[in-house]
């Protein structure tokens, strides 16, 4: 809803400060809702009002200085000048305050509001009455709240409010929200105050969990009895990590030793009901005491019987290792090694699989990439052994901001569980990541359990949030363990016992050349592709498109004689031909047909009442004349294939091949490996991005994820379109390779 005087904050100054270009202040949208562009605005009129030669968007050091020296405090005697009053006006208001009409005068009103803004600061004793002190000013320009907002607790903002007025007045301690909600900033609050409280002068106390806040914490153990300002800090601490029974007091009771007693059961620490430093750590820092010794750990280097001996003796009990390894050039033992499950079962050890492509950043999470790491991680996980039952945990390996969670998380874990669906649910969903990630997955219903990367302790999504209900890992050191043949570099966890990882395993899957596709599990297979396309908008059969699923899949499975021995020509897995030519083909439309039309009208002669077309994408492969006619040639030279070499600036060489791929869906399907061959070796001659195709690894049977992609996205070309349909694709992929796969053990 607008806010008049927001209108009118926006509109003074639009007009008073209405050269941007000189100002860095953009012109405002006078719509009366508060946002950061109105804030950055303000900020920049007060330092042009104030006489500094640099502007930011940023309340910087600079600006509190230079308000300190040169004001003191903001008042009726000190404000500089109308403008002056009218910005600290406006701030007011944008703050949910009465401005007193932004009139350029500090009259009654603006004290009153800031009176009332200082109490909700909790800075009512150091800055009592309607004065603005320059640390009270950066909080005024800026988007923080200092009254409960959507759903806050209102003990979290008490504890606010004490941080403010117990610490504002220490150099390095800035006003904090006061919103009911606890945040990054909240918690680097809490780390200041424990150290000032050990002793720690301006300038030495940082904000962070250094030996010297380590040190100073061991000495501070609290017991029932204990009071003053440590139990206050303590309880706010357990408050601020989702103890909502807790009261923050500054009497460390028989009730508060009750509840750190649960809380430690909570996080897996000795039960003492005493405020000891593993618990400080605990309520402090993600990765808590990291001298703690865990039973779990994960890592990259395969376990041979000396180093599963070494984690025996280190107290280890589960192992986390990853389903595949996305890179053909790095940590060669990143993926779970033939023969290794055994050695870790024959050990008296457990494995819980992990699953990770590269997941750096959002770009590589959405619904589409969830699907086919569904799949994938099914097809990966059966063959290496893994029983129905066994909790894959899915990766999030970056710093997630929030609206990131919603916009491409979520929606990749949905992908995940629906691809497990279809797939028959051989395998629960758990998440790897940061709290914040863990947390509103599983809330979500995406996964059953959570693995946290609290080793990443500035992380945002760790930063403020609790420890999820749900966690069975919990990731807080990297340690080298055990000496020569056994020694280990891994990550150690804690477990909490909701996740034991498996002890026993099937027979690895046989991962030799494809053979014929067993058509007793055609229906299966049906099924699962039929389920997959509708979830991504293809029913089984609609008015737009030529071809039914039931069509295309047909017409796949009639060449798998072909299909399988072009596999074995080229050591090439048959999934990739079976999926670039089952999704060209599914995509066949009214459209497609028109176009056919047209480039047999610019050949022939035959047809008419249409603009002929030199050249198009045909046949159930959906190939041009050019691109066949450069996969053919490309393939021709290497030796790979045999035939008449073609020129694609020449129409009847066109006209050759794309009449053929037109007509002879055999000669399709054979010229549909030759493309991914011609992809593979970079496209020579073809329509490439400005930087070109790089080229790939000879073609494999062992293809890499990411290189499995690279060869789906190439059929299609490159741009934005071309990389979501190869994200689609590569989910198909997994499908029809988790049958070849089934068939290869038949």
């Amino acid at each position: 809803m607008a806010d008049e005087m927001v209108i009118r904050a926006q509109r003074f100054i639009n007009t008073t400060y209405g050269n941007g270009a000189t100002l860095g202040i953009s012109k405002l949208e006078e719509n009366g809702r508060t946002g950061w562009d109105v804030m950055f605005a303000l900020t920049r009129a007060l330092q042009y009002e104030m006489g500094l030669s640099s502007l930011s968007d940023n309340f910087g050091p600079g600006t509190l200085s230079a308000l300190g020296e040169k004001y003191g405090k903001l008042d009726e005697t000190t404000v500089p000048s109308a403008n002056f009053c009218r910005i600290i006006q406006s701030a007011l208001y944008c703050k949910g305050y009465d401005g007193g009409e932004i009139d350029g005068i500090y009259n009654s009103r603006v004290k009153d509001a800031v009176t009332k803004l200082n109490a909700d600061m909790g800075l009512s004793v150091a800055y009592p009455g309607g004065v603005l002190w320059p640390k009270a000013v950066k909080g005024l320009f800026n988007m923080d709240a200092y009254v409960t907002v959507s759903g806050g607790s209102s003990a979290i903002r008490s504890i606010q409010q004490w941080l403010n007025g117990k610490y504002v007045l220490r150099k390095d301690f800035y006003v904090i929200p006061c919103d009911g909600h606890h945040s990054r900033t909240v918690s680097q609050s809490m780390l200041y105050a424990v150290q000032y409280e050990l002793g720690m002068a301006d300038g030495v106390a940082n904000g962070f969990f250094g030996p010297g806040t380590r040190s100073g914490l061991a000495s501070h153990t609290l017991t029932e009895g204990s009071t003053g300002v440590w139990p206050q800090l303590f309880s706010a601490a357990m408050i601020l990590n989702g103890r909502s029974a807790v009261t923050f007091s500054s009497s460390f009771g028989s009730a508060l030793a009750g509840e750190t007693a649960a809380f430690q059961t909570f996080v897996n620490l000795p039960v003492t009901g005493k405020g000891d430093f593993s618990t400080w750590a605990s309520l402090l820092v993600s990765y808590g005491d990291q001298e703690r010794r865990g039973e779990a750990c994960d890592g990259v280097t395969k376990i041979t019987p000396a180093r599963a001996a070494t984690l025996k003796a280190a107290g280890i009990k589960y192992v986390g290792r990853y389903l595949l390894n996305p890179s053909t050039t790095s940590l060669p033992e990143k993926e779970i090694q033939p023969g290794e499950l055994q050695t870790i079962a024959a050990n008296g050890l457990r494995c819980y699989p992990i699953y990770q492509t590269y997941g750096r950043d959002a770009a590589g999470f959405n619904y589409p990439s969830g699907n086919a790491d569904g799949f994938a991680a099914v097809n990966a996980a059966e063959r290496h052994g893994f029983k129905n039952g066994a909790r894959i945990f899915f990766a999030v390996d970056f710093d997630a901001y929030d609206y990131e969670v919603t916009d491409s998380i979520l929606p990749y874990f949905k992908g995940v569980e629906d691809a497990m669906a279809i797939s028959g649910n051989p395998y629960r969903v758990g998440v790897y990541g940061p709290r914040n990630v863990c947390i509103r997955v599983s809330e979500a219903g995406h996964a059953t359990a959570s693995f946290v990367s609290d080793m990443s302790s500035g992380f945002a999504g760790n930063y403020g949030y609790p420890l999820p209900p749900n966690w069975a890992y919990d990731q807080i050191v990297t340690r080298t363990l055990g000496t020569g043949d056994g020694a280990i570099n891994l990550d150690h966890n804690i477990a909490s016992g909701r996740d034991i990882g498996e002890a026993s395993f099937n027979p690895p899957r046989v991962e030799g050349p494809d053979t014929a596709f067993n058509l007793g599990y055609y229906l299966a297979l049906h099924n699962d592709s039929s389920s997959y396309m509708q979830s991504i908008g293809f029913a089984n059969s609609d008015a737009k498109r030529i071809f039914t699923h039931t069509e295309c899949l047909d017409t796949i499975l009639a060449h798998d004689a072909l299909i399988t021995d072009l596999s074995h020509q080229y050591n090439m897995r048959k999934a990739l031909i079976q999926t670039s030519a089952y999704w060209e083909m599914r995509h066949y439309d009214v459209v497609d047909l028109g176009v056919d039309a047209a480039v047999a009208y610019y050949h022939t002669g035959v047809g008419g009442g249409m603009t002929p077309v030199r050249d198009s994408s045909t046949g159930i492969a959906q190939i041009s004349g050019e691109v066949g006619i450069r996969a053919w040639n490309y393939c021709i030279g290497k030796g790979l294939a045999t035939g008449t070499v073609l020129d694609p600036a020449k129409d009847p060489d066109i006209w050759t091949m794309w009449h053929k791929v037109n007509q002879d869906n055999a000669h399709s399907v054979r010229t549909v490996s030759l493309i991914h061959l011609w992809d593979a070796g970079g496209k020579p001659g073809g329509n490439n991005p400005p930087a070109g195709e790089t080229t790939l690894r000879a073609m494999s049977l062992n293809y890499s994820q990411s290189e499995i992609f690279e060869v789906l996205r190439r059929y299609q070309g490159w741009g934005s379109m071309a990389e979501e349909h190869a994200t689609k694709r590569l989910a198909l992929y997994q499908i029809f390779e988790k049958y070849n796969g089934i068939s290869r053990t038949q």
